[in-house]
């Protein structure tokens, strides 16, 4: 099934950010060999130049890396992925926050909007198994 796109950004970043936030959750694991360009390319249903392009972008921010005879792997820097994760929370974060405060919310209606979210999250992650 193809990837699903918009037109905010180019796609090529697009897929940086899908990438990025899977390294950052852990379904590509550190210094795991990741799948050739063309592959990814058939699965986000893209060209293989604009996956290409992506994967620059990504070996430009260290994430991933190339071994010429070998393919691309995930950094094993997991102090780079950690800073990346913190930076994605915080991006998250502010972006919440402003539409929010956009919306009349006061300092305090945020914080205990935020608190009730954070316990409900909690207790459904308990009652899983």
């Amino acid at each position: 099934m193809a990837w699903e796109f918009n037109s905010d950004k180019p796609i090529y970043w697009q897929i940086v950010d899908i990438i990025k936030f899977e390294i950052i959750i852990g379904k590509y694991k550190n210094g795991e060999k990741l799948s050739s360009v063309r592959e990814f390319a058939q699965e986000a249903g893209v060209n293989p130049n604009t996956m290409q392009r992506a994967f620059t972008e990504l070996e430009r921010e260290n994430l991933v890396f190339s071994e010429r005879t070998n393919g691309r792997f995930v950094t094993e820097d997991r102090d780079l992925i950690n800073r990346f994760r913190e930076e994605y929370a915080q991006n998250c974060i502010e972006k919440i926050t402003k539409q929010l405060l956009d919306l009349g919310y006061s300092k305090e209606e945020l914080l205990s909007l935020l608190q009730k979210n954070i316990e409900s999250e909690v207790t459904k992650n308990d009652c899983t198994v």
